[in-house]
């Protein structure tokens, strides 16, 4: 990874230090003829204290200051509009590069703050039950662009050293976009995250959410120890090719190889696989299903969380009935899983789990061809 792939666009001259490692912006400093501390400063004052005005870094020398307001800034994206739940729950739609807007939400519960973040604009995947998917593909966000989520989520609470306790307790990465068709910059924001000098999330408290880059997880493995769910939603190929296509690339054979192996590969023996599973009525959600699901997961280390489909305007899918859940829950339970069935929160700002949309300038036309069949979800911009 080089410093200009992570922290820069193609819009501005300056370098966007807010998306470095601190490799990298140590790095960054030496090259500019400086001590490589100066990069622990800088952090300090963008991910500890939420400045963005360089001038404002008073430990930095004048001449260090005047220097850097040529070449760099720190700039997060642009909040657009910012939607509370009645539950809580708080989703922002930020502006990014090239005029796209992603969507972020942070949902509380009890003593725990979870930040769901986006990775790219829109995506290519197009998973069946997801409306990001039916809004195409725009580009990758930038590090910054990632971690910036995680710096406007504190901001908006105007929580940087203000007194008010930890923000964000959890993030996840489970907002718009497949993380791992983003890897370089992902897993730079990621390590912001975890770094004492970035925002100091415990590794297991960070999660990537793949839809099954089988390549790129393989590869994490080698770089990344934060905690990994991957979305499943089927319990055979033939009907996961159905809900997710690329499953017919890397079959769920494939997907649970890569999976064991990055839990294998963690220090921390007690770590176990997300299996993520959107319950969909009368698709996947039957208890013959459930017994299927609980044979191909045998042996394999994980928890399993049950997602209610939640609605969007038009898709064709329906939410299973809470008898439906509870008779796919009862047959994992029995079978000696660990299940979980995932509460609908921010369901009025449309915030819940697959319904996050936002404005793409489409490069597949997939969304030109869902409004051609009529079936495109209607966008709110702000």
């Amino acid at each position: 990874m080089t410093a200009s792939l992570i922290a820069t666009t193609a819009a501005t001259a300056r370098v966007n230090l807010l998306g470095m490692t601190q490799q990298q912006l140590e790095q960054f400093f030496l090259d500019l003829g400086e001590k490589k501390f100066r990069a622990q400063q800088v952090m300090k004052w963008m991910h500890h204290g939420g400045v963005t005005d360089i001038g404002a870094m008073s430990n930095l020398g004048k001449a260090l200051r005047e220097k850097l307001l040529q070449i760099a800034e720190v700039r997060p994206p642009e909040i657009v509009s910012q939607h509370d739940s009645t539950d809580g729950t708080r989703k922002w739609a930020v502006r990014v590069e090239g005029g796209g807007l992603v969507e972020a939400v942070l949902i509380p519960d009890g003593g725990r703050a979870t930040l769901c973040v986006s990775s790219q604009v829109g995506c290519s995947l197009d998973c069946s039950f997801c409306s990001t998917g039916k809004q195409g593909f725009q580009r990758d966000l930038t590090a910054a662009e990632i971690i910036g989520q995680v710096w406007l989520a504190i901001k908006s609470y105007d929580a940087f050293q203000s007194g008010k306790g930890r923000v964000v307790t959890n993030v996840v990465m489970m907002g718009m976009g497949e993380p791992l068709l983003n890897f370089d910059n992902v897993v730079a924001a990621m390590d912001l995250m975890l770094s004492d000098l970035g925002y100091g999330i415990s590794k297991r408290r960070v999660t990537l959410s793949t839809s099954g880059v089988v390549p790129a997880l393989d590869r994490l493995r080698e770089l990344s120890e934060v905690s990994l769910a991957i979305s499943l939603h089927a319990p055979n190929d033939a009907l996961r090719s159905q809900l997710v296509p690329i499953n017919r690339r890397y079959p769920i054979a494939e997907l649970l190889r890569s999976a064991r192996q990055y839990i294998d590969a963690q220090a921390d023996s007690k770590r176990v696989v997300t299996v993520e599973y959107t319950l969909l009525a009368g698709v996947n959600d039957q208890p013959d299903q459930a017994r299927e699901l609980a044979v191909l997961l045998k042996d394999f280390p994980c928890k399993i969380n049950l997602i209610p489909f939640n609605s969007f305007p038009g898709s064709e899918y329906r939410r299973p009935s809470g008898n439906a859940v509870s008779r796919f829950w009862q047959v994992l339970v029995d079978a000696g899983y660990i299940v979980t069935v995932r509460t609908t929160r921010g369901d009025d700002i449309d915030a819940a789990c697959g319904q996050l949309v936002g404005q793409v300038v489409d490069r597949t036309r997939r969304s030109e061809r869902y409004r051609a069949a009529g079936q495109a979800p209607e966008v709110e911009t702000g």
